[in-house]
């Protein structure tokens, strides 16, 4: 080998780490392997060591009061990676979801390492309505980045086999009138219920401290509940689930696991004692089924 090309090969070697790509060494981590992954190109901010992924929404037609709404406006689904302290990387974003893509999108995320945490909307007057899903978390950057990418996928892949979003439950209609008892609910849920015209509800209390020192508890609105109606075999659930933040996780895959709709993540107060986030949901089915569920999910908290 020559002495020019010996040398040269000496120098890249002693060179290597500075010839990595400048966004790669602000980031910390390999950025071209996170794009292979998502299957899409970031964007870096070297300040703040970010590296950040845009989904714009421009495969269905959005209107805001009648206005076409455009995606630089607020209809673009976004994750965001940076090195991460105690883990390899910490993983933040907020996903722009249709009715009939939230849950299965919901399901995915935490079926691959995210957590969710929160979903709410951001408009009124929205056609068709868009839902936003924010995720995060903290571990290994190529395990959120395939999360990330299975969320995108999913996405495309319910739009691929309904164009435009669709809604409405499964199965037969719920009947107008509902026929409940009871006493069958009580058992699998384990507490007391309220009735009315064949309806039944279930209201179990928590407790926390407010910024004035006063006691608030069940009746002052720190409560899960469930309301069941319909026929014994065709009932619909809807309710609400407090939870402590350690507990939301395991809230939400409980719910999702056993065919549960999740609607709405989000605070009901502010600078309570202990932190409670509330989990509103609904589901269809056998009324028995239904309770089960929601009597595993109770088992995920700390409910006296």
């Amino acid at each position: 080998m020559a002495p020019s090309t010996l040398n040269l090969r000496v120098l890249l070697i002693l060179l290597a780490p500075t010839l990595l790509p400048a966004q790669t060494r602000s980031i910390g981590f390999n950025t071209k392997v996170l794009e292979e992954i998502i299957g899409v190109k970031g964007t870096a901010n070297t300040e703040e060591r970010v590296f950040k992924f845009t989904f714009p929404r421009t495969d269905v037609p959005v209107t805001i009061d009648g206005w076409a709404m455009k995606p630089f406006m607020g209809l673009t689904s976004w994750a965001a990676f940076r090195k991460g302290v105690e883990k390899e990387s910490m993983v933040m974003g907020d996903l722009v979801l249709f009715e009939d893509e939230v849950n299965p999108v919901l399901s995915v995320a935490l079926e691959n390492g995210l957590s969710v945490t929160a979903l709410h909307n951001h408009f009124f007057y929205d056609k068709p309505k868009v839902y936003f899903m924010h995720i995060g978390g903290d571990g290994a950057f190529q395990t959120f980045a395939r999360a990330v990418r299975r969320t995108q996928e999913t996405i495309k892949q319910i739009r691929s086999v309904h164009p435009q979003p669709v809604g409405g439950f499964a199965g037969p209609a719920l009947p107008a009138d509902s026929s409940l008892a009871s006493q069958e609910i009580e058992k699998i849920l384990g507490y007391p219920s309220q009735t009315h015209s064949g309806m039944v509800k279930v209201v179990i209390g928590r407790r926390a401290t407010m910024p004035c020192g006063c006691d608030a508890a069940k009746e002052m609105g720190v409560n899960s509940w469930a309301a069941f109606a319909g026929a014994p075999e065709n009932a619909f659930v809807d309710g609400d689930f407090s939870v402590l933040e350690s507990e939301l996780q395991d809230v939400l895959k409980t719910l999702r696991s056993g065919g549960i709709n999740i609607v709405a993540i989000h605070h009901h107060m502010t600078d309570e004692k202990p932190r409670y986030l509330f989990v509103h949901y609904w589901g269809k089915g056998a009324v028995a089924e239904l309770a089960k569920v929601l009597r595993r999910t109770l088992d995920q908290t700390k409910h006296e």
